[in-house]
């Protein structure tokens, strides 16, 4: 699928003595990628809600802002100032929306002259056509809009339009916590829907996607897209219909802390159904019938209080949190409901970063929807920028789990943060970072940018290579101070007091070039590595800093490449914004092992250059112009193709929505006896084939196997069709006519389950 808008951070740099003004590309806007649960009975289409009649004008397009001028003198060090706080309409400071220009009027059309009839034929006078003049009623812009929801979810579209046509679309299958997830979770008639239904939307007008048709197999999804890209037209009208509010139908809510649900049913503009169902903690709903007495008792209480007074329902003694939970999930449900939603904010995942210190920086990567966090992951981050994970300060681990609960709890980042009351004990500083973290990605967010490319404040930046570090301080668009630090050959920093005189010198030198002139510094003779690291690392610091949200996710991804009858390879590859900071690359065996030593002797050898030359590339497409190592060439290109799978996992808007990559994957068992190697074509397991390991992960012959193993065997390879989705593709189960078959079947299964997930996007 195509991006949204593919943008990356310039690393030009305009420059002026100790100060420089940052130039970056408009706002990238990104949404995570799906999930969702199974295709029910097929619907019929939804109609598309009906077009006011009133035209548009063209508005005026507003003038660009002038980029800020560079500062002649360095500025002092000072606290950042704080993120203005985002509210529920854009400030005045922001920059206006590009509004689109007005299409230009058609020609009147003339008939053709009409031809000279015979002699006896009167000549009939020509006939013009009336002149029709179309001007383009929608505004540009990004659009999120949602269809009707039922049991398993909804379907959604998140599309860009521009002189009244799709540009760009993302189509999303939610679960009913709202939040789209990985492709391959959803009924498998979606895999390929969703790239089918792409190609069909894209470049269409409203009357076009209208005509367009649903996909076979997939239509009650297919006409939800058809419905949530309509919607999302509505939305974007320049002129809408002041008596239209609602769009009919049944819209769907939750609240952030997700513990319940909200199905809200609009008809001619009038609430006419609310439905409450509490959800698990996967965010899936409560079975009714497992329904604790609290949750019934609350249930009853909620439904008629939501329908009768909607937001405003005033809640039941001794169900104050059920209430307020409820509440949120209509006022969510409504806000999806609503033609004209005026979030201030792009639905979508959203990645940031607090202030930066020595020590390290937190990072925060959450997801908006009508502007109110719905989902966010907390991290911190050592002094190379990687995840400390639970390495971390133990009270920075243990107040992880609290601050995230607090802050799904607001719905948002809190505005006039207080560490003793919205800090985590033990914690505030991280809390803090974590809170600026949440506001910043939610800046990132704004349908209407400020002025400003970047975020005033201190942000630290290191080369991939961790050989240096930098905190830079930003102001105004302008860089105004910057120290450098050097990693010793144990990957820890050097201080400042334990650098010899060499080192001083160099850290000085390259200081005050970054100041000078930015990334075109001139290379330290001598010290060209150096020279280089630390311009990476100010690059690295300009896009932590900037208010563009990048293509990848930051975080490690693993990933294979195809394999064979002796195993496969394996790549872990860590990125920051969008760069290769650590990979460890493995050939693994049958049973998913690390041979290690053991591995063939080219690929032992291989291992350490091809990790040393990846780090070097640095970028998904530079990895692939890597030389593969004499004497492994097969290793050195599946090692090659595992690093871009990484790369695929990571990327915000997938290139291509599908369930799995293509190639060649294999599973084990729990207990590492059982192999399956699964053949994906287009997206879709076609074919399995079944390896008995023996405890060293080798495969045993045929002669070795029961006759329930054989049994179980005949049955996956036998159901393999080379070119349709293999019979135990999609939500494989145990099977067999006796107990040791089954015994057999579902370690199977477990090895069936471990190669999709091998394969999965």
């Amino acid at each position: 699928m195509k991006k949204l808008i593919s943008l990356t951070v310039s690393a030009a740099i305009l420059l002026a003595p100790f100060a420089y003004t940052l130039n970056v590309p408009a706002l990238n806007l990104k949404v995570d990628a799906v999930s969702a649960a199974s295709e029910e009975a097929e619907a019929p289409a939804a109609k598309p809600t009906a077009k006011p009649a009133a035209t548009a004008k063209p508005v005026a397009t507003p003038k660009a802002t002038a980029t800020p001028k560079a500062t002649a003198t360095p500025k002092a060090t000072a606290t950042p100032k704080a993120t203005a706080a985002p509210a529920a309409t854009p400030k005045a400071t922001a920059k206006p929306a590009t509004t689109p220009k007005a299409t230009a009027a058609p020609a009147a059309t003339t008939v053709p002259a009409a031809t000279v009839a015979p002699a006896a034929t009167a000549k009939p006078e020509p006939t013009t056509l009336p002149v029709t003049v179309k001007e383009n009623v929608y505004q540009d812009g990004v659009y999120v809009a949602y269809g009707d929801a039922y049991s398993k979810g909804t379907e959604g579209a998140k599309i860009v339009i521009k002189d009244g046509k799709i540009t760009s679309i993302d189509l999303l299958r939610t679960s009913p916590k709202l939040i789209d997830r990985d492709a391959r979770n959803n009924y498998s008639a979606l895999w390929q829907a969703y790239g089918l239904m792409t190609n069909k939307l894209l470049g269409k007008t409203r009357d076009g996607a209208a005509a367009v048709d649903a996909v076979s197999g997939a239509t009650r999804s297919s006409n939800g897209w058809k419905l949530s890209v309509d919607r999302a037209f509505e939305r974007a009208l320049t002129v809408k219909d002041t008596d239209a509010i609602y769009f009919d139908g049944v819209h769907m809510g939750i609240d952030p802390t997700g513990k319940y649900a909200v199905f809200a049913t609009y008809e001619s503009n009038k609430l006419t159904a609310v439905k409450v169902y509490p959800l698990n903690s996967a965010g899936d709903f409560v079975d009714e019938k497992a329904y604790t007495a609290e949750q019934s008792a609350a249930v009853a209480a909620i439904t008629p209080a939501l329908l009768a007074k909607g937001t405003a329902a005033q809640p039941v003694a001794g169900l104050e949190a059920d209430f307020k939970a409820a509440t949120n999930a209509f006022w969510d449900a409504e806000q999806n409901a609503k033609i004209d939603n005026t979030s201030a904010y792009v639905d979508g995942f959203y990645s940031s970063y607090g202030t930066a210190r020595s020590v390290g920086v937190e990072r925060a990567d959450i997801v908006i929807r009508n502007g109110k966090l719905v989902d966010v992951k907390l991290f911190r981050l050592g002094n190379n920028l990687i995840d400390r994970g639970a390495t971390a300060y133990a009270e920075v681990v243990k107040a992880n789990a609290p601050m995230t609960a607090k802050l799904l709890g607001n719905g948002s980042y809190f505005a006039n943060y207080d560490e003793k009351v919205d800090g985590i004990s033990g914690a505030t500083e991280s809390s803090h970072g974590w809170n600026q973290a949440v506001e910043r990605a939610f800046e990132k967010a704004l349908k209407v940018p400020g002025e400003a490319n970047y975020f005033d404040g201190k942000f630290a930046g290191v080369d991939n290579q961790s050989k240096v570090l930098l905190l830079v301080d930003v102001a105004s668009d302008a860089v105004t101070n910057i120290k450098l630090s050097l990693f010793g050959t144990d990957g820890k920093l050097i201080a400042d007091d334990k650098l010899s005189a060499e080192q001083k010198s160099l850290v000085g030198t390259l200081t005050s070039g970054l100041l000078a002139k930015g990334v075109q510094m001139s290379d330290i003779t001598g010290q060209e590595e150096l020279s280089a690291a630390a311009k990476a690392a100010l690059t690295d610091a300009l896009t932590n800093a900037s208010k563009v949200q990048g293509t990848y996710k930051d975080g490690t991804f693993t990933a294979f490449g195809d394999a064979y009858d002796k195993g496969t390879n394996r790549a872990d590859v860590t990125l920051r914004n969008g760069k290769i900071v650590n990979v460890a690359l493995y050939r693994v065996g049958m049973n998913l092992v690390d041979r290690g030593k053991a591995a063939y002797p080219e690929v032992v050898k291989a291992i350490p250059q091809l990790t040393t030359s990846i780090l070097a590339a640095g970028t998904r497409e530079a990895v692939q112009d890597v030389d593969a190592v004499s004497g492994a060439t097969s290793s050195s290109v599946a090692l090659k193709t595992a690093v871009d799978r990484a790369y695929g996992k990571a990327e915000i808007v997938e290139a291509n929505k599908a369930a799995y990559f293509d190639g060649i994957f294999i599973g084990v068992s729990a207990d590492k006896l059982v192999n399956v190697m699964t053949y994906v074509e287009h997206g879709v397991p076609v074919k399995m084939l079944v390896y008995y390991l023996d405890k060293n992960g080798s495969t045993r012959a045929v002669n070795q196997l029961t006759d329930a193993e054989l049994a179980v065997k005949s049955e996956i390879e036998s159901t393999s069709t080379g070119y349709s989705l293999h019979k135990y593709g999609y939500r494989a189960a145990a099977f067999g006519n006796n107990d040791a078959e089954k015994e057999v079947s579902a370690k199977v299964v477990e090895a069936i389950k471990s190669a999709l997930e091998s394969a999965g996007k």
